[in-house]
């Protein structure tokens, strides 16, 4: 895993809407998320996980670094290697206030739910691998229930406070467990579409 200094330098940032749409990037989010999760890295390192060039690898994390979602680690071997960190644990999106607002989080949220969909797919191709402990520890289910919009944001916040209680990180056994929090009105149900 990281040791402390490896870790990002701050919790949370909330992008401007230019931040935004440089992170609405499938490529993007899936290098930022490696770099939070696994830590420091190198554009080579970076395209074998992912299975790009190191060009492009290179690439988008010059464009992440511009907009300050990753930076150099510090820790370069060489002038030619570069290793690169997360600036921040986590990316929130804010409530959009105008439409500029609005038209960034859609193109933000778009990249998302392309990576998710990636990510489930391959938990679900994996999931007859996992040994029976993470078999019975997983689950993919959803629940349909019946809000009104306060419900579902005290709904949805005390979801994430449960998450930020339950931390197992110094145990040899943990491993990284993703829990998606998708909470939205079923589709066409407030807009008629």
């Amino acid at each position: 895993m990281t040791d402390e200094r490896d870790a990002p330098t701050a919790d949370s940032v909330t992008p401007s809407p230019t931040g935004l749409r440089a992170l609405s990037h499938p490529l993007r989010l899936r290098l930022l998320g490696l770099l939070r999760l696994e830590g420091p890295a190198t554009a080579s390192e970076l395209a074998a996980r992912t299975g790009t060039s190191s060009g492009a690898t290179s690439y988008h994390l010059r464009q992440l670094a511009v907009h300050g979602f990753v930076e150099d680690a510090g820790d370069d071997v060489d002038a030619r290697t570069r290793r690169w960190r997360a600036s921040h644990r986590s990316t929130s999106t804010g409530s959009p206030r105008d439409a500029d607002e609005l038209a960034a989080v859609d193109a933000f949220a778009q990249a998302v739910a392309v990576v998710h969909a990636e990510q489930m797919q391959r938990a679900v191709e994996e999931f007859s691998l996992l040994p029976q402990a993470w078999r019975s520890a997983s689950t993919l289910s959803d629940y349909v229930r019946r809000l009104r919009p306060e419900t579902a944001q005290r709904l949805v916040e005390r979801l994430e406070a449960v998450l930020e209680e339950v931390q197992d990180e110094d145990h040899p056994e943990a491993r990284p467990v993703v829990v998606r929090l998708h909470a939205n009105p079923w589709p066409g149900s407030v807009t008629g579409t």
